[in-house]
């Protein structure tokens, strides 16, 4: 596919993001063992290979009975012929008259139906127990095969792993499963003025708050990341870090050096290394001069995804979340998300007036006695304010145009975690 020249156009978000997914293909699936899984996506379908429980057991700590030693309806005193530990099998069978005392998750003896908690009984002696009535059938007991049976499914292909579901392949053996690696995610901060997080600034210099960014927010997506050190505004230089980066990252984020100022001189050296541009320039606000084109191709076949990031802090998160998570949804295996934003009422009136969708940040609210949640924009000094975003919950999407938006109306909503809101599985 190729988009350039697109002249002053600016892209609709919809039309670029099709062309960043046209170029997202699934990383090739790879075994890890169970702890390296964690947030991974599950490349297969795995089915028990034993029934679970594998016996019938006790569900508490007591004595093994017959129930119909109960049908009377009265207690009985009962001789204790074995004592069943967790991780033994029984080696008598249960009679009438007799009990078996037996741990949680030890096996039921043969002969027994229930199981009494041990607290409700009063051992009478070494070999003897009363045990009170009633007793029914079943009771304290699961059978064999009750949580899952041979062959049944226990996490479908396309799953993200949390922990519960990695507990659920370790209890049928699942210890090497073939999953989507994590994409290798580089970080370039670019541009002279830009000095560590860790420094203070001279005049006419700011710290580097993009690379921690997106560092964080491409952990927080199962990646891994790549931070190089700050390179400058010198054609050689950037040539040579964004030529380092695309050789073995599967996305490449640069943040700054791509709007219109003499200095802004990444499109230049990413097409020097032999990037492709597919386009430059979105009708978002914040983020309009976001920058995409894909690497040479590797040696594995593959060509590095890259983004050149607005180099204002908010401008790269919303590119981030309106791009770069879509595209390593795909690289992880999931599908992307077909309606990132969910629509809820607003909190306040808010008057439009602009010729680009806009993104302001906005947080969740709750009034009392309301199930649904509505949202509350923040007062914002622009696309470098990165402390206005801190609170916020997401992004409220404000159409181009000119007009008001009443309080109450729906509006679509772009959230840092969407499966809070049923959008599909995310991280």
């Amino acid at each position: 596919m190729s988009v350039l020249p697109q002249g002053d156009r600016l892209l609709p978000v919809a039309e670029a993001l099709a062309i960043v997914l046209s170029q997202a293909q699934p990383l090739a699936p790879v075994r890890l063992k169970l702890a390296d899984a964690l947030g991974l996506v599950l490349a297969e379908e795995i089915r028990a290979d034993l029934d679970l429980p594998p016996f019938d057991k006790s569900i508490v700590d007591g004595y093994a009975v017959r129930s119909s030693d109960f049908s009377d309806g009265e207690n009985h005193t009962l001789d204790v012929v074995e004592e069943i530990f967790a991780g033994r099998v029984p080696t008598r069978s249960v009679g009438s008259g007799q009990t078996a005392m037996i741990m949680t998750g030890a096996p039921l003896p043969d002969g027994s139906d229930a199981v009494v908690m041990v607290e409700k009984c009063n051992r009478v002696s070494a070999n003897s127990v009363t045990v009170p009535a009633p007793v029914r059938p079943g009771q304290n007991r699961m059978l064999r095969g009750t949580e899952i049976r041979t062959g049944d499914t226990v996490v479908g292909a396309g799953t993200i792993l949390n922990a519960t579901k990695l507990g659920a392949l370790a209890s049928v053996g699942a210890s090497e499963p073939l999953v989507f690696p994590r994409a290798r995610v580089a970080v370039i901060s670019t541009g002279d003025e830009v000095v560590p997080h860790g420094q203070t600034p001279g005049p006419g210099q700011i710290r580097n708050s993009n690379s921690l960014l997106l560092e964080g927010i491409v952990r927080e997506h199962a990646a891994i990341p790549n931070v190089f050190p700050i390179v400058p505004d010198l054609p050689e230089s950037l040539q040579q870090a964004f030529a380092a980066a695309t050789t073995d990252a599967d996305i490449l984020l640069i943040s700054g050096g791509v709007s219109a100022g003499k200095r802004d001189l990444v499109p230049a050296a990413l097409e020097a290394v032999g990037v492709r541009p597919l386009f430059h320039k979105v009708k978002v606000k914040p983020g309009k001069p976001l920058w995409f084109g894909v690497g040479p191709v590797r040696k594995n076949g593959r060509s590095t995804l890259v983004f050149g990031l607005p180099g204002n802090p908010v401008s790269g998160l919303v590119s981030f979340l309106l791009f770069v998570r879509q595209a390593l949804r795909v690289l992880h295996g999931l599908e992307p998300l077909v309606t990132p934003t969910v629509a809820l009422p607003l909190v306040a009136e808010y008057r439009q007036q602009d010729d680009r969708d806009t993104y302001r940040p906005a947080r969740l609210v709750q009034n009392p006695g309301e199930a649904e949640l509505r949202v509350q924009t923040y007062t914002w000094a622009g696309s470098s304010d990165l402390r206005g975003v801190t609170e916020a919950d997401g992004f409220v999407m404000f159409a181009a145009g000119e007009r008001i938006y009443e309080c109450g109306e729906r509006v679509p909503f772009l959230p840092h975690h969407p499966s809070r809101f049923g959008l599909g599985q995310t991280y």
